[in-house]
């Protein structure tokens, strides 16, 4: 029986089609704009991703933060909130305190953030059962993509690709994601499906810095996985530890794709739901 985790990993590629195909520009930050970007968990993980790549782009000073350290006071033009659920404590204290503009992008159109925030994005199409957050991250970093725009044709065929392409590591001991630039945050993010889907030991880190001490723990049974391009020789340096280097010319989002369907493959063979993993709700809802 197909988990809903595994459904909606194979949902993306048409879930990212749908996303590019209607960008709502004008509730997204605007050319010149000073914006925070904002969530938690995965949230601040795709909240990285797109500030770097807005930069990047030239479109305004982006900044990046975890809903519960972003700092009160500091002037932006918008604000702009992701959260899946639409309920999260953190963010939604945010908003209510923001005296600038406030976008928020969401998969339920019935939770509080809706009269929270001036601006709603609804991406109610790429909601999940899953507690484990899979298609909604990536359908709205594709949404924000093509917002600056790029054309996501090649990475939906990446992905694709990736649904189909064999599994790595699923008896790994450890696991190590690299990234660098917008892709330090997609790291992040499949360090994160990893360790709750599958409670394994990963950690994340930019490429470059793995070699200042993290690459200490690499060695036989053990994965370094570059999402994106790796710096020359990094490869050699895992492999002469005796561990194993992962590198491809995907895109990088649809490369954590293929980290998704590894961290539920490693999920089954420890006995472990990968759509209820331990310690874990949907939202993180605090009480007062």
């Amino acid at each position: 029986m197909t988990t809903h985790t595994e459904a909606e990993i194979a949902s993306q590629p048409a879930c990212w089609r749908r996303a590019v195909e209607n960008i709502p520009t004008d509730a997204l930050p605007q050319p010149g704009e000073r914006v925070a970007v904002v969530g938690c968990g995965t949230s601040w993980f795709i909240a990285m991703a797109y500030a770097t790549l807005r930069e990047q782009a030239g479109l305004g000073e982006t900044d990046a933060f975890a809903a519960s350290e972003a700092p009160v006071g500091r002037p932006y033009d918008r604000i702009l909130a992701l959260s899946r659920s639409g309920t999260t404590t953190e963010v939604l204290e945010l908003l209510s305190k923001a005296t600038t503009r406030t976008t928020a992008i969401t998969a339920d159109p019935k939770t509080p953030i809706m009269n929270l925030a001036k601006d709603v994005i609804v991406l109610d199409y790429a909601d999940e059962q899953s507690v484990v957050q899979t298609r909604f991250a990536t359908t709205q970093l594709a949404l924000l993509r093509a917002s600056l725009g790029e054309d996501l044709t090649q990475a939906i065929a990446d992905a694709e690709d990736a649904l189909t392409a064999p599994l790595v590591g699923v008896d790994a001991e450890q696991f190590s994601f690299l990234g660098a630039g917008w892709s330090n945050g997609l790291a992040q993010e499949a360090a994160l499906k990893m360790r709750e889907a599958s409670r394994s030991w990963t950690e994340a880190y930019p490429a470059m810095e793995y070699r200042h001490g993290p690459i200490s723990i690499a060695g036989p049974g053990r994965v370094t996985w570059m999402l994106g391009t790796a710096p020359e020789g990094l490869r050699e340096q895992v492999e002469v530890t005796g561990g194993t280097f992962v590198e491809s010319a995907r895109d990088p989002m649809a490369e954590l794709v293929l980290a998704q369907r590894v961290a539920v493959a490693r999920a089954f063979a420890r006995g472990l739901n990968p759509d209820e993993p331990l310690h874990l709700t949907r939202s993180v809802i605090l009480s007062s």
